[in-house]
């Protein structure tokens, strides 16, 4: 498997799945001003949505769109547990969180990193997010993770998201559980092999 990434993008948490799960891959980084690859290939002509993540399977396909890639690498290896077995409740209740981390967090980032986004759309957006933090905030302060006591894709995703607040100064501080949860998600191998690759890559 390929797997296409910018450094400090959201294709991170694919990044870091790969690496809980010990799949062998190759990371491609991608410029995403010019929309080339480090191999100096077209990455528009790899992914139409000029966007990451994007996973090239060995046998060519291309995937597309962060939760889709996330849950796709974790049924690959099931024992892994980073996610639940197909069409049960707990597995609604990851795409759940999945899904609330996408539109609800995620996308409420985005423009915060807009020059070009007026400074009051910017302070509305950050309290916005201030709401979504509360409500996780919530759940970890009866969880060790999203999901229970175990770690799954949705925490890979939420870790990369809330990586964000720091680029954008926003002080994780104000929810003390959550930056304790930032902390130690960021304290485990494989999360920290995955940044050192992007860095050095």
């Amino acid at each position: 498997m390929k797997l296409y990434f910018s450094p400090g993008a959201c294709s991170l948490a694919s990044h870091i799945t790969l690496r809980e799960l010990g799949l062998p891959f190759e990371a491609m980084k991608v410029d995403m001003k010019t929309k080339t690859t480090k191999a100096g290939a077209d990455f528009n002509a790899i992914n139409p949505k000029s966007y990451v993540p994007t996973l090239e399977l060995d046998d060519g396909a291309v995937l597309t769109e962060g939760p889709t890639i996330l849950q796709y690498l974790a049924d690959q290896k099931p024992s892994a547990g980073l996610a639940p077995a197909n069409g049960t409740m707990t597995r609604y209740r990851l795409q759940e969180w999945l899904g609330f981390i996408n539109s609800e967090i995620h996308k409420t980032f985005s423009p915060l990193f807009h020059a070009d986004t007026p400074e009051q759309t910017k302070q509305t957006l950050v309290e916005k997010l201030g709401k979504r933090f509360d409500y996780v905030q919530k759940t970890l302060s009866k969880n060790e993770y999203l999901m229970g006591n175990g770690f799954t894709v949705a925490d890979a995703y939420l870790y990369t998201v809330l990586n964000w607040t720091g680029f954008l100064g926003i002080d994780l501080g104000k929810w003390p559980t959550l930056k304790a949860y930032h902390a130690r998600i960021g304290s485990r191998p494989t999360v920290q092999a995955a940044h050192k690759a992007e860095q050095g890559n």
